[in-house]
């Protein structure tokens, strides 16, 4: 099961490159954040004319994350338990049936800038609650792939200039802290896992010709239960589609599973 998370910036701004993507590297599943688009303007026609189930959660103009599967797809919920009253759209899962089941959870978690403030309280306040739903997800015992733009540099070597994030939510101690509790319950970092040292991004932004000089940030995550991790044979990061025409800021990031 090949299934890739891509934070793709905008549904309509990136439905040439989108397609283009799937006709070429043809994920199981692809995790999308960022849609930008309500669900029922969401061109999921494009998607299942390629054999795609398409399921999303969406928001005008904003957040919006989806599930495209080529694999049958059930029990889909939509929004991160523990807050009824958050309308961002940032959380989606559904498990997929492939030789075995895999429960994928789809997050694009806040920014959280400028901070400190009431956006990096939002921040840390949405990654307790994600802590929380890992930590039930956990007591399943079963597969389970926590994948997105989770918005967390977990270390300094995930940045190509540390010292320029060191003021921002992304790489605050706090966020570091709160990153490190989910991934202590028990998971594996899959990246991580198989690659090692300086030099791996992500996230290449558009000012400032980022993308040119490879000053990238590692902000695309998957996070493995353990029944997930002993399936996992590969992990990667597609940073060479950040050099193609009209791309997101973001790259896709993939993990294969024996399953």
């Amino acid at each position: 099961m090949r299934i890739a998370t891509f934070n793709i910036n905008g549904i309509k701004a990136r439905i040439e490159a989108l397609s283009a993507w799937l006709d070429e590297a043809a994920p199981d599943v692809a995790l999308l954040q960022e849609i930008k688009s309500v669900d029922e303007a969401f061109p999921r026609e494009l998607f299942e004319d390629r054999g795609y189930r398409v399921e999303t959660h969406g928001q005008k103009g904003f957040n919006g994350v989806a599930i495209l599967s080529k694999l049958p797809l059930e029990d889909v919920t939509r929004g991160l338990p523990g807050d009824p009253g958050d309308e961002q759209a940032r959380w989606i899962e559904a498990t997929v049936i492939g030789a075995r089941a895999v429960r994928l959870c789809c997050l694009y978690l806040p920014n959280g800038n400028p901070a400190p403030g009431p956006k990096y309280e939002y921040k840390l306040a949405w990654m307790a609650r994600l802590e929380a739903r890992a930590r039930d997800l956990l007591a399943g015992e079963e597969p389970v792939v926590l994948a997105g733009d989770y918005n967390v540099i977990p270390q300094d070597e995930d940045a190509a200039r540390p010292e320029a994030w060191r003021t921002d939510a992304l790489a605050l101690p706090r966020t570091r802290a709160a990153f490190r509790r989910i991934v202590n319950l028990g998971y594996t970092e899959a990246f991580r896992a198989q690659e090692q040292g300086p030099g791996h991004y992500s996230f290449w932004d558009y000012q400032g010709g980022a993308w040119n000089r490879n000053d990238g940030i590692r902000i695309d995550h998957l996070l493995l239960s353990p029944q997930a991790a002993d399936l996992m044979t590969e992990c990667r990061i597609e940073a060479e589609l950040r050099g193609h025409d009209k791309p997101s800021d973001h790259v896709p990031v993939w993990v294969t599973l024996d399953a």
